[in-house]
């Protein structure tokens, strides 16, 4: 893959998040928040910017989201390694018991 062409998918997912997250925190702040790792005064930034704002900063060579499932616990949870399917549900419950312990302790 060509530098330009990973900068361009870059710069696509910054502004797809971007929007995403915009639309999340008009429609409903505290699922946003919890549903985006987010503090209050982030939700604030993003919520205030402009359309030209938010181009600007998608074009930066770095991607604005990142993983929150940065443990192996929450990742064994989520893809269910070594379970049974009848076990999927209580797995995911779980995982986002404890990713919401996480934002709580990030806020």
């Amino acid at each position: 893959m060509e530098t330009t062409q990973i900068l361009a998918e870059i710069r696509e997912a910054n502004l797809s998040y971007l929007m995403l997250a915009q639309s999340l925190i008009r429609a409903d702040r505290e699922q946003a928040l919890f549903r985006l790792g987010v503090s209050e005064e982030t939700a604030n930034l993003i919520n205030a910017l402009t359309p030209a704002q938010m181009m600007k900063i998608a074009t930066s060579n770095t991607l604005l989201c990142r993983f929150r499932m940065d443990d192996d616990l929450v990742w064994g949870l989520l893809t269910n390694h070594g379970k049974s399917s009848s076990n999927d549900s209580v797995s995911r419950l779980h995982a986002s018991i404890l990713m919401a312990g996480r934002h709580q302790e990030a806020a």
